[in-house]
């Protein structure tokens, strides 16, 4: 993984094991942050496109993956 950090929607680094949470068709994704994706390699890993994604499992417990800029440090 690279080094390279993430920002929430207010400008806060997240970090793996930060509480995230995010606004999501009515209602909310939130949990714990697994793991951050910064890169195609990692990109392919996790299955998911387009990094930097942060991956999650939310309070359904669904693994979901969010653009950081969406997200708020809780």
């Amino acid at each position: 993984m690279s080094t390279e950090r993430v920002k929430d929607k207010k400008g806060e680094n997240i970090n793996e094991g930060d509480y995230v949470a995010t606004k999501y068709r009515g209602g909310t994704h939130q949990g714990e942050a697994d793991k951050i994706v910064t890169d195609e390699k990692g990109a392919r890993e996790e299955g998911v496109a387009n990094p930097p994604k942060v991956v999650f499992q939310d309070q359904h417990g669904h693994r979901v993956a969010h653009n950081p800029s969406t997200l708020e440090k809780k």
